[in-house]
């Protein structure tokens, strides 16, 4: 949502999306003025805690808070 024309016109669907955004990614790219909704599987064969990271691969952004540490702790919601 709010893609840039060059890449709106791209789209394969009613929601926007281009062949790019189909499918399982661990990285995503992101214009601005757009929107992205994403969900996260957690689930895995570990036990114990596990941790995460999110961030923007733009080294500026990243610096000023577009980081996120995130744990995940089996058995709370």
């Amino acid at each position: 949502m709010g893609s840039p024309e060059q890449v709106s016109r791209l789209a394969v669907d009613d929601d926007g999306r281009t062949v790019t955004d189909l499918g399982y990614k661990d990285t995503v790219l992101i214009w601005p003025g757009e929107t992205v909704r994403w969900a996260v599987d957690f689930s895995h064969g570990f036990e114990g805690e596990q941790f995460y990271m999110f961030h923007c691969h733009i080294l500026e952004h990243e610096n000023r808070g577009m980081m996120l540490n995130l744990k995940v702790v089996p058995g709370e919601a």
